[in-house]
């Protein structure tokens, strides 16, 4: 909590202020004393003395800048204040060195976003929710099952990191010699890292053009972070996570305990998303002698892929979104 915080002062998201919304920025702290920027937004309109809040991170590798405030920003538009925020180690945020990922420390980053809500002085405490996009989507259901201020959770497009780091896309390094020989590489990584001090780069999303010959769904993500929504403190826009900074998904699974979330979860993903497997199996897993069943939807939408649900407003079902976060903090 002692970091030197360097705020950007001018408007540099990927996405244009609507003029009903009030923007921020904000400090606020995990309990690991890690300093976390987000942005705060709300409508200018305010016809009650404390409104319902929501805490919107994701994607993994993104930044606040990018689909989370898009998010924050149409939420904040239909009468919540929103908090998008940057994860540790990444965007505006502290925490060294930089560019790693933490299934704990992200989990707590959401908490942390939460305890913010909670005592801001214009929020109703006991109506507050959550949205996760793509890989925090997955560490949006691991808070929903740890932390119960939590009335509502969306998750959007989501990945299960941990699940991609043991068993990789559609689980085709799923076997103990290859999760043993990644777990060889970043030990091997880790005692170079330490005698050099150099973390490295393990890289981003491909440059454009992307050549013809890769999957679609490499082009569908390089077109968002090299093209339409780049932004120069994205991880996937540039040079990604350093190299040993995912490594501890590899062996903490996120999900265990998603059939015991009792407050209400609303599942969203595109037909065609090359992971919407993931949001399947989650819904599927959550649901698994789940002790309050009925608040729970899983919404696939039709010939969506996966960035569809980032940033294409005629896509992004915000009015099912509004509804469902509505009638669950009641």
């Amino acid at each position: 909590m002692n970091e030197n915080i360097v705020l950007t002062k001018e408007w540099d998201k990927t996405f244009k202020l609507d003029e009903s919304v009030k923007h921020e920025k904000v400090i606020f702290h995990n309990k690991f004393g890690i300093d976390l920027v987000g942005d705060l937004y709300s409508p200018k309109d305010i016809n009650e003395d404390k409104l319902a809040a929501i805490a919107v991170c994701g994607p993994f590798g993104a930044v606040k800048e990018q689909a989370s405030g898009l998010y924050a920003m149409e939420m904040a538009k239909r009468g919540f204040i929103t908090l998008a925020f940057d994860p540790s180690y990444t965007g505006e945020s502290g925490g060294y060195p930089r560019y790693n990922a933490s299934p704990d420390i992200n989990t707590e980053d959401f908490q942390a976003a939460i305890d913010f809500l909670s005592t801001y002085e214009k929020v109703d405490s006991n109506r507050i929710g959550i949205i996760g996009i793509c890989g925090w989507g997955g560490l949006a259901l691991n808070t929903a099952s740890i932390d119960t201020r939590i009335k509502a959770t969306i998750v959007s497009t989501m990945y299960d990191m941990s699940r991609i780091a043991a068993k990789g896309y559609f689980d085709q390094n799923d076997s103990e010699e290859k999760r043993f020989r990644a777990r060889e590489t970043y030990s091997n990584l880790r005692t170079k890292i330490y005698r050099s001090g150099d973390y490295g780069r393990a890289g981003g999303c491909l440059p454009l053009p992307v050549p013809d010959d890769v999957p679609f769904y490499v082009k569908d993500y390089s077109n968002y972070y090299k093209g339409r929504a780049y932004h120069p403190r994205s991880l996937n826009s540039t040079d990604g996570w350093n190299l040993i900074g995912t490594m501890s998904f590899l062996n903490s699974p996120i999900l265990q305990y998603t059939n015991e979330i009792r407050s209400a979860v609303l599942i969203i993903h595109g037909e065609k998303a090359h992971s919407c497997y993931m949001g399947k199996e989650a819904y599927e897993n959550m649901m698994k002698g789940n002790p309050v069943p009925n608040n729970k939807e899983l919404l696939i939408i039709p010939n969506a892929v996966h960035t569809d649900l980032y940033d294409n407003l005629n896509v992004i079902p915000f009015d099912k979104i509004e509804n469902f976060i509505r009638t669950n903090m009641k």
